[in-house]
């Protein structure tokens, strides 16, 4: 177990350091940052002082290194455009983002999962499709769309709902519902599909045997086995949920960061980009660490398998 979780920490640490060098150097081929930093009328002089003083004037290894030092003291290093730290407008947004996804993931869990269960156990029967249709009009609902139906009919309409802004707990809501139907459906697939797999097992025909109830089977013998791939999918639909809130976030105004990461991208703030990416990507990789990690306490034949 513990080469496992060795071998998995550095392919980790090999992910991330691939992924900040793909940041680093692909942004850099947008163009000069300099240039938009500068008044219009700049002189030559002007722009050569800023690139200077911002670092921008030394070799692309150099500034490459030296980010690289940077990261090993934790240094996210500073805003080019708000001239503070990077860390600091991250942690200024990150609650919000956080707030908003954990209310995603209740929405994307909270129906997914009922709906893949009904789909799987009422199979054929009209709940069942009922269910598979709820699923497919969520896979189908590109999330900008979503968002801007929730604001004409819940706030615009019916004036029931906040339509943007972090001013009260109510305004989480048209946000979450609109950033977790898309991983809703998700959910429902994976889950009708974990379901019915276990449904042919032989143990499950035991219990029918004995007399046991579907309700009693469903709950006692097969969630427990049918929550391996459910695990596998939350670490990836987690992640995907930060990334989706990039287009939640701007359609509600929600001041997280995804809104900070538009904001950076169209002034070309590389270090607050490479910041954001950064956290993203570490994010991402410890939750499926994170993930093969629960598979040997839900099943201990994986975390037998993994040790030898």
């Amino acid at each position: 177990m513990i080469l496992f979780l060795a071998r998995r920490l550095l392919q980790s640490l090999i992910a991330i350091l691939g992924v900040m060098t793909l940041i680093f150097f692909l942004q850099r081929l947008s163009g000069d940052p300099v240039l938009l930093l500068v008044p219009q009328d700049a002189s030559a002089a002007d722009i050569e002082r800023m690139r200077v003083a911002l670092g921008f004037d030394r070799p692309l290894m150099v500034q490459y290194l030296a980010y690289l030092g940077d990261l090993l003291r934790f240094d996210l290093g500073q805003s080019i455009v708000q001239n503070v730290p990077v860390w600091d407008l991250i942690k200024s947004r990150l609650p919000y983002t956080l707030g908003l996804a954990a209310g995603a993931l209740v929405v994307a869990c909270g129906i997914g999962i009922p709906l893949g269960v009904i789909m799987a156990m009422r199979r054929g029967r009209a709940e069942a499709r009922a269910a598979t249709g709820l699923a497919l009009a969520g896979q189908s609902l590109p999330t900008f769309w979503s968002a801007i139906l929730l604001i004409m009919i819940f706030a615009v309409w019916l004036k029931w709902l906040p339509p943007s802004g972090a001013r009260s707990f109510d305004s989480v809501i048209l946000p979450a519902i609109s950033l977790g139907i898309l991983s809703m459906a998700t959910f429902a697939r994976v889950t009708r599909t974990a379901v019915l797999e276990e449904l042919g097992k032989g143990y499950v025909r035991t219990g029918r045997s004995k007399g046991l109830s579907q309700f009693t089977i469903l709950l006692r013998h097969i969630s427990r086995n049918a929550s391996v791939p459910l695990v596998t999918i939350s670490a990836l639909e987690i992640a995907n949920l930060l990334a989706g809130a990039v287009v939640v976030e701007s359609v509600f105004a929600w001041p997280g960061l995804g809104q900070l990461t538009v904001q950076a991208i169209n002034a070309r703030d590389f270090t607050l980009v490479q910041g954001i990416v950064m956290l993203g990507a570490v994010t991402a990789i410890l939750l499926n660490l994170i993930a093969d990690l629960l598979y040997g306490l839900i099943d201990p034949r994986i975390r037998v398998t993994g040790g030898r």
